[in-house]
């Protein structure tokens, strides 16, 4: 049956029904748990991923039938503490994600030998030390993050994004606060095209969305496909669905794969964040690009993470600093 854009169900309880687990995930330093989060979350408005005034990190994980809730701190530079709840069975698969979502295990001395002998990065690069790559947990996840955000200001995708959770995901209550379990490309393929309308989606964005949703209902796309090939090839993949060009491509597959040999060129909020960051300093985006390598896609988080702190966002969405190892 179609989903109607009518109002969305009250809140479920969490806690309902499900066993708490503890998990000591070990972390290659340096590693900020705050900033990988502010990194993977672009605004404190988004409502999937959510950072406590303590500066844990909480979210809903699994589908709408076996949902986890995952509250992950940290107190230490080298291991992150993670609480899961929910069936035991669906434990494994979430600490699983949650360690690539979060890239404890990526090594970055690369970029960070690269970003320090890089003048105008060189500051930025040391404020932010310990942010690790983050990913979203499935592809279905980074393809319709990519596409909302397509040609829009953040802000404008934000509300979008907003609007389209508050109509489709599921809602649930935990620790004082509402967190949107992400929905699934079945929710939204067998969801009223009024719905997406009414969120502030084009109806090229919304055929784009059904594209991709059904090539993954019907396994024509599945993240296999991306990961068996290089990045260059798996963007080909990407953009034999219309809809996804080469901006789309690269940024599903630096958020949603953890390809950090991309990066979003010819992208207007990219190219304000460089002026904001690089100021009066000389500036070559493709020297400082190939003088970063292979781990050229940190730049975008760091630029991410410096637009939101000269905003003022960024300390508020962090909570309290942990010391970071060596720093």
């Amino acid at each position: 049956m179609p989903v109607s854009s009518a109002e969305p169900a009250p809140p479920l309880d969490l806690r309902s029904g499900m066993t708490p687990a503890r998990f000591d995930l070990p972390a290659l330093a340096p590693c900020r748990l705050d900033l990988t989060v502010s990194a993977l979350r672009r605004l404190s408005t988004n409502m999937v991923d959510v950072l406590t005034p303590d500066g844990a990190y909480i979210r809903v994980l699994g589908d709408a039938r076996a949902p986890v809730f995952v509250r992950v701190a940290q107190a230490n530079p080298k291991v992150l503490t993670v609480i899961l709840e929910g069936n035991s069975s669906e434990h494994p698969h979430a600490l699983a994600l949650v360690r690539r979502m979060l890239g404890v295990d990526r090594d970055l001395t690369s970029f960070n030998r690269a970003a320090k002998r890089t003048q105008w990065l060189a500051p930025l690069a040391h404020r932010m030390r310990g942010v690790k790559p983050p990913r979203y947990p499935t592809l279905w996840e980074a393809c319709v993050n990519a596409i909302v955000f397509q040609q829009v200001s953040l802000f404008a995708a934000s509300a979008i994004m907003r609007r389209l959770l508050l109509a489709l995901a599921k809602p649930f209550e935990r620790e004082g606060l509402t967190l949107y379990q992400f929905p699934g490309f079945e929710r939204v393929l067998e969801a009223k095209e009024d719905t997406g309308r009414a969120a502030g989606l084009s109806a090229n964005k919304l055929a784009t969305l059904r594209r991709v949703g059904e090539a993954l209902a019907s396994g024509a796309l599945d993240e296999a496909m991306l990961e068996q090939r290089n990045s260059t090839d798996a963007a080909a993949l990407l953009r034999q669905i219309k809809g996804i060009g080469p901006w789309t491509a690269t940024v599903i597959l630096l958020r949603g794969l953890g390809r950090l040999d991309v990066f979003p060129t010819n992208d207007s909020s990219v190219a304000r964040n460089l002026a904001l960051v690089s100021q009066a300093m000389p500036l070559d985006v493709a020297a400082t690009l190939a003088a970063l390598g292979a781990q050229r896609g940190m730049l975008y988080y760091h630029l991410l993470l410096a637009r939101q702190e000269a905003r003022g966002g960024l300390e508020q969405a962090c909570g309290p600093a942990v010391l970071v190892a060596g720093k």
